[in-house]
């Protein structure tokens, strides 16, 4: 779309608003937000913003991966644009002065899309479904933590303190008394939503000390992408401003549960609207059964999308403290032992929910990466295992323990490749392989605690 029918709209709707700043915003490979701050005049009237492609090979800690593994990428850091998409236009409601935020898709000059990008991954897997004339349908739950503001790194986090004074102590799942001790901060969060239009239906008190749940309503996948990025800054925004912060590590404390983005996932005809894992008898459909096939066979190798960091595996290890996260790919009805659970619901609402998803996670690479499985396993028509009844715990764990193995796992599936981008796979094992090296450079309390004068 050209600069010339871009501006109409966001010159009402800049006008409506009195905007003067525009936040040009990219997710990165770990989902941190990447861009440009620009007046709002020179936004409307001049080019596209640009960035060098390079910060889609970037680590979590700002360096690169080294020359060997990126012998496949492009050398020359070459220009992209920034294009602005019309329905991911968001206020900045804590802004001092009249703000816009606004999600873009990458391109290169010539125009073609660039394949690092996230939301251009997912936008690749959808169109898959869209050339099917299926539509998915996803519903995120993302867990986070509210923490005491920890300015040392090799301190450990400690429950924020709520209005009694008192710090927050864990086993308070679905409280409201425990979530009303921090109404002040949650009040203002859904201020903020409230003038950024997401989509959030409730809130929930978890299992852990300060961790909480939020739920959105379903819908298009690329929206709610764009609606869970949009979610995370506003809330580390408001805790910010309370005293707190909010972080969405996957196990930040050792004793606490870690932190889940389950995705529900349910399958539309675009044409009819019709919900496609349920039959006519009311019974889940041969679509929903290869879904759920898929799901089995290509989740192990897709997990360093879903569990992205060393301290995502933390999380997935199966101990008093782990809560109810999964170790598995086995399936079941109402089963939260199993990492694809089917809730009971009506026809209508037949869907699965894969639990397996970190909250540390880049939601856009979890939706495609979990959308892509599904498709491939309809595509195969691949049959899943009986559904579980009872634990599925003492089946043990049944996916990757670590990064690297995880790592090793998505370089040997050719089919996932194929489907996310050869280019974007080889990109983010280069990324994530390089974060996994640094990682070990650094030595740990344990090993001073253990080893320092006892071997």
């Amino acid at each position: 779309m050209s600069n010339r029918q871009e501006q109409p709209h966001f010159n009402d709707w800049f006008q409506a608003r009195g905007i003067t700043e525009v936040e040009c915003l990219v997710t990165d490979l770990t989902g941190i937000l990447k861009g440009k701050i620009m007046p709002a005049g020179k936004y409307l009237g001049g080019g596209r913003p640009r960035l060098p492609d390079s910060i889609f090979i970037q680590t979590v800690t700002g360096g690169y991966p080294d020359d060997d593994d990126i012998h496949f990428w492009n050398p020359a850091e070459r220009d992209m644009e920034l294009v602005p998409d019309p329905n991911a236009v968001f206020l900045v409601p804590w802004a001092d002065d009249p703000t816009a935020q606004i999600i873009h898709d990458c391109h290169y000059l010539t125009g073609e899309p660039v394949e690092l990008a996230p939301r251009h991954v997912l936008k690749r897997v959808l169109a898959c479904y869209q050339a099917r004339g299926w539509k998915p349908v996803v519903a995120p739950e993302v867990e986070f933590f509210l923490v005491k503001t920890n300015t040392d790194s090799d301190y450990p986090l400690e429950p924020p303190i709520g209005r009694n004074g008192r710090q927050e102590s864990s086993r308070q799942s679905f409280s409201i008394d425990a979530v009303n001790e921090f109404d002040p901060l949650f009040e203002e969060m859904y201020d903020y939503c409230d003038a950024m239009s997401l989509d959030l239906d409730t809130l929930i008190h978890e299992e852990g000390a300060g961790q909480m749940e939020v739920n959105f309503q379903h819908g298009d996948p690329l929206h709610l992408a764009d609606q869970v990025v949009m979610f995370k800054r506003a809330l580390r925004e408001t805790a910010l401003r309370h005293g707190m912060y909010a972080t969405f590590m996957a196990k930040p404390m050792a004793n606490e549960p870690g932190s889940s983005m389950h995705l529900h996932q349910s399958l539309l005809d675009a044409q009819s609207g019709d919900n496609l894992f349920a039959s006519d008898n009311g019974q889940s459909s041969r679509l929903f059964q290869h879904f759920i096939g898929g799901l089995q066979r290509y989740l192990p190798a897709s997990m360093p999308l879903l569990a992205p960091n060393v301290n995502s595996y933390r999380r997935l290890m199966r101990t008093e403290t782990s809560g109810s996260a999964p170790i598995n790919v086995e399936w079941g009805t109402d089963n939260r032992t199993v990492g694809l659970r089917v809730p009971v619901s009506t026809p209508e609402a037949t869907r699965v929910e894969n639990r397996l998803a970190g909250a540390d996670a880049n939601p856009y690479l979890v939706m495609a990466a979990s959308l892509a499985c599904g498709y491939l396993g309809m595509l195969g028509q691949l049959e899943p295992r009986p559904p579980m009844v009872g634990s599925a715990w003492s089946g043990g764990h049944k996916l990757p323990d670590d990064i690297r193995p995880a790592l090793d796992m998505l370089s040997e599936c050719q089919p996932l490749a194929e489907i996310l981008g050869e280019r974007f796979t080889n990109s983010y094992l280069a990324v994530k392989r390089a974060e996994h090296r640094e990682y070990f450079q650094v030595i740990s309390s344990w090993e001073r605690e253990h080893l320092l004068l006892r071997v």
